[in-house]
């Protein structure tokens, strides 16, 4: 997979913003990159590419990323195995990189961003579970070890199905 440093990205987007045969994706929720994006790069989420691969058809180079780097490689394979011919380019870091080298961001909300509200809803379930666990039955000890074992399985995979059941919530849309 050919991959791309921020740094390199920067420039491409300025050199190429008026090349219609590249493009230049973030494949975040919806939600997320309402809350964070990169000027010029446009919100193809991953979980529509297989219903939006007409949109690639001409395109020689295709830039992609999403917040870590994780989603945009499973993109870029996904994308190939639907037929997409362009040079496909994950951006090393995505936005994570991208803020670390001090690169502007744009947003068009100004609530908490969804994995913020993930960390402080996991913390508080898990404490939760724990003084319930002391202060009514011991059972209750198991919502701690469950919201644990999501972010456990958050790690390995890189999905997060509570920062998914969050982005739905009113607040969020």
């Amino acid at each position: 997979m050919t991959e791309i440093t921020t740094n390199a990205f920067k420039e491409v987007i300025h050199a190429e913003a008026h090349n219609p045969s590249v493009d230049f994706i973030n494949v975040c929720t919806p939600t997320e990159y309402n809350e964070k994006h990169i000027s010029g790069v446009r919100n193809v989420p991953f979980d529509e590419i297989a219903g939006r691969v007409n949109e690639f058809t001409g395109k020689q180079t295709i830039y992609v990323h999403c917040r870590s780097g994780n989603r945009s490689q499973k993109a870029i394979d996904l994308m190939k195995s639907l037929g997409v011919k362009a040079e496909l380019v994950n951006v090393s870091g995505g936005l994570l990189a991208w803020g670390k080298a001090g690169f502007a961001t744009v947003s068009l909300t100004n609530r908490m961003p969804i994995m913020q509200q993930t960390l402080l809803a996991a913390g508080a379930l898990v404490l939760t579970g724990y003084l319930l666990s002391l202060s009514v039955h011991p059972a209750f000890i198991y919502v701690s070890v469950a919201v644990g074992a999501g972010l456990a399985f958050a790690g390995l995979t890189g999905w997060c199905g509570m920062s998914y059941a969050l982005a739905k919530l009113p607040w969020n849309k």
